[in-house]
């Protein structure tokens, strides 16, 4: 599955403990990350500052769903069940 351009879930819905520029701390769950354009696309993709855990997530059905909606839903399940 390709990602869905101007998404943006994996960029709000799930926690990141990775330090990220601009947030040095990473990113609490639901919180969107600093680095996420005002058109849900991410301005790191490619740059070497982009943390690992961002580069390795690939779209998927299973938490990406049919909608920016559900991927949110999905992304939040799934962190809350892993917390």
């Amino acid at each position: 599955m390709n990602c869905r351009p101007g998404c943006g879930a994996c960029c709000i819905a799930p926690s990141i403990s990775s330090p990220i520029p601009g947030m040095p701390h990473g990113k609490r769950a639901g919180e969107r990350c600093v680095q996420l354009s005002d058109d849900f696309l991410c301005l790191l993709f490619g740059d070497p500052r982009r943390p690992a855990v961002c580069s390795a997530f690939s779209a998927d059905p299973v938490c990406c769903g049919e909608s920016r909606e559900d991927a949110i839903q999905l992304l939040g399940w799934l962190e809350q069940a892993t917390a």
